[in-house]
């Protein structure tokens, strides 16, 4: 890991602790809200600890902000979404391609080839996830599921339940993300097939 990203995860943490005293949250409802448990908030906080992806994107909904404000991207006046990957823990890269906060939020990401041997550590918070793999083949987790997605395949689920991302041993594997808040969906309208009327949801 390079000495921006270091500096980058040491200073979330007294970000995080102003975010949730600004909102007048409790770590305990703070941690209902995310499913991180209260003593890993603290912490996070402290900066005793590093967040990692699983928990930044939880930790920024719940804040009401975008990733991009929860590590201090850079501000930029460009309508442009300016792609500005951010390295985690494990090899792994995300790129917001959203900007503002709440609703619905896109990210791309990034894995780094996996182990297939490796243990899961499903998590769960508050939310709705859908995916769709771009390169490579993600391993996905979700309950008591263990899925391989090929690139053109895309799987949404209640993020309630305990899920887990990795690329498998073939490979990097590269996929969006849209992640709303729990009840919104990413609908998606299928092409009508020749000669038939559009029944997309």
């Amino acid at each position: 890991m390079d000495e921006t990203t270091d500096r980058t995860l040491d200073a979330v943490g007294p970000r995080l602790k102003r975010l949730r005293q600004r909102r007048e949250v409790t770590l305990t409802e703070l941690a209902a809200e995310t499913g991180i448990s209260a003593s890993t908030l603290s912490r996070l906080e402290a900066g005793l600890r590093r967040p990692t992806l699983e928990q930044l994107l939880p930790l920024a909904r719940a804040h009401g902000v975008t990733l991009d404000e929860l590590v201090d991207a850079p501000p930029t006046g460009d309508p442009r979404i300016n792609l500005r990957p951010i390295a985690c823990e494990g090899g792994a890269t995300v790129l917001p391609l959203t900007r503002r906060p709440g609703g619905i939020q896109a990210y791309k990401f990034v894995l780094p080839a996996g182990d297939d041997d490796a243990e899961p550590d499903p998590r769960t918070h508050e939310g709705y996830d859908w995916v769709y793999v771009l390169n490579g083949r993600l391993r996905l987790v979700l309950g008591e599921h263990d899925l391989i997605l090929e690139p053109g395949e895309a799987a949404e689920f209640d993020t309630r339940t305990p899920h887990w991302f990795a690329a498998t041993s073939s490979g990097p594997v590269e996929y969006l993300s849209l992640i709303g808040k729990q009840g919104e969906r990413a609908h998606l309208r299928a092409a009508p097939r020749r000669g038939t009327a559009d029944n997309g949801h």
